[in-house]
């Protein structure tokens, strides 16, 4: 009996071992090999790009139930990543590894592959054929579901951007979490500008059915115009974060014709806006080397193309529309012309509001005094010495009125320049050079006196550069 006894001491204690190394799961290999030898598999092969190299759905709705499911940590090799939030671990397959899912009794089988020739990946499902006919219909809508409920829970934004390093591999777009805090309760714009721009746009989303009787495309386009830091790409981030949809952010000096051009759009999903910024600039500084054309550019807007895909927005910026070609601007390519213009008094007190706090204030009907004789400053320029002496709220006042001034005698002296110049004088020209030294020195002073208040107003603060055509900051909207 003793020696009984410690056999199955012994043999318990060995087993234990044997239980926490990996001759276990080498055992489960193995009968996992015979069990599949019993059975006939049927391979379905979901690929990340179609032929066209168009971004396959059902490719990233599998991808994320897959690593949505708790048996992912059961995986060989399985990837982390930090998530939307700092708390946030998100898992994700790797590749060549297998996740085995269970449903209606059902065993179904999926591999994370990469083809080594192409670099092009894909998720293979494996299910027996005795089982297909039952499961696989329910189970693919069970997917769909299951993708839908979580989208609706994250409710991530993202931006996307095109790029041309090997596209046959991994398509045109790369893409990241949209993040930009702007929304249209922050956009400084008036209120009734503000509420029927909102309304558009919701109206938009509610008209499949009418834009498909009338036999036109689901679609809007929009045209923001304005001198630079005036709030358009704050517009376009407004937008994004109201309606929830994905930004798709063209840069056209990385498109190599018209083709490669219509190629982007295809490759662009539904809810999106797509945007081109600065686009009589490219226009305009346009050079001879392989790229987009007028004739490319207006196919992109409304060609034949456009109709691969439906609830979009189009969005174009440009800081003058007078130097844009008409045949852009017609109905049909551009839906609504939304005006940017320069910093007034309501839009100002707006900012006053918003970055410190002030409904009123003594100094409030100065400014307005100065604004009425014509200055001008864009909302990203004032908004920026607000920021920088947000902690002196009255200062903050008084450097606005300083730039106001610099900018209205620097006005005054380029009107009395072009003035001289246009009569023709040799004495007009001298005084018009003279004049655009003395505007040039006006922008410098407006410089040297900002950089003076803001190190009195923060002497800890490291050294800072103004820069009047920083786009994060808050702005002005209009028509």
């Amino acid at each position: 009996m003793f020696v009984y006894l410690v056999a199955i001491i012994a043999s318990c204690f060995v087993l234990k071992i044997l239980l926490k190394t990996s001759l276990v799961q080498i055992i489960k290999n193995w009968w996992r090999i015979l069990v599949d030898g019993c059975y006939v598999y049927q391979f379905y092969r979901v690929p990340q790009f179609n032929h066209n190299m168009q971004e396959n759905q059902l490719y990233r709705k599998v991808c994320t139930y897959l690593n949505s499911l708790p048996c992912i940590e059961d995986s060989d090799f399985t990837n982390l990543f930090s998530g939307d939030k700092s708390n946030e671990i998100s898992l994700e397959l790797d590749l060549n590894q297998i996740v085995i899912d269970k449903f209606l009794n059902a065993r179904i089988f999926w591999i994370n592959e990469k083809d080594e020739f192409t670099g092009l990946k894909s998720l293979v499902m494996k299910i027996r054929k005795t089982d297909k006919r039952r499961v696989l219909q329910p189970y693919l809508q069970y997917i769909h579901s299951v993708f839908n409920e979580i989208e609706q829970r994250k409710k991530e934004v993202r931006l996307f951007v095109n790029v041309d390093n090997e596209p046959w591999r991994n398509g045109r777009w790369r893409s990241v979490s949209f993040t930009h805090p702007a929304t249209f309760d922050t956009i400084v714009m008036d209120t009734d500008l503000k509420n029927k721009v909102k309304s558009d746009l919701e109206l938009f989303m509610k008209s499949k059915q009418y834009y498909h009787r009338l036999g036109k495309i689901w679609k809007r386009s929009y045209l923001l115009y304005g001198p630079s830091g005036t709030g358009k790409s704050t517009f376009i981030a407004g937008i994004a974060n109201l309606l929830n949809y994905n930004v798709y952010d063209v840069d056209l000096s990385k498109v190599t014709d018209d083709s490669d051009l219509k190629m982007l759009l295809l490759q662009t999903a539904s809810k999106s806006l797509i945007v081109i910024e600065d686009l009589d600039s490219y226009l305009r500084n346009k050079s001879t080397a392989p790229a987009p054309g007028m004739s490319g550019i207006l196919n992109f807007m409304d060609g034949i193309i456009s109709c691969c895909g439906e609830e979009r927005i189009m969005i174009f910026t440009v800081n003058n529309k007078d130097q844009i070609d008409p045949t852009v601007l017609r109905p049909g390519r551009i839906d609504v012309h939304i005006h940017f213009p320069l910093c007034d008094f309501n839009s100002f007190k707006s900012l006053a509001n918003s970055h410190l706090g002030l409904k009123d204030h003594k100094l409030f009907t100065q400014v307005e005094e100065i604004f009425q004789t014509g200055a001008a400053l864009s909302p990203a320029e004032i908004g920026e010495i607000m920021i920088s002496n947000r902690s002196s709220p009255t200062r903050a006042l008084k450097t606005v009125i300083s730039a106001l001034h610099i900018n209205t005698e620097s006005r005054a002296a380029t009107r009395h320049a072009r003035r001289l110049s246009e009569s023709g004088s040799v004495r007009a020209v001298e005084e018009t050079a003279d004049s655009g030294i003395f505007c040039r020195e006006n922008v410098r002073e407006f410089k040297k006196l900002y950089g003076l208040l803001r190190i009195r107003s923060s002497r800890k603060d490291a050294s800072f550069e103004f820069d009047t055509s920083d786009k994060d900051n808050s702005r002005h909207d209009n028509y």
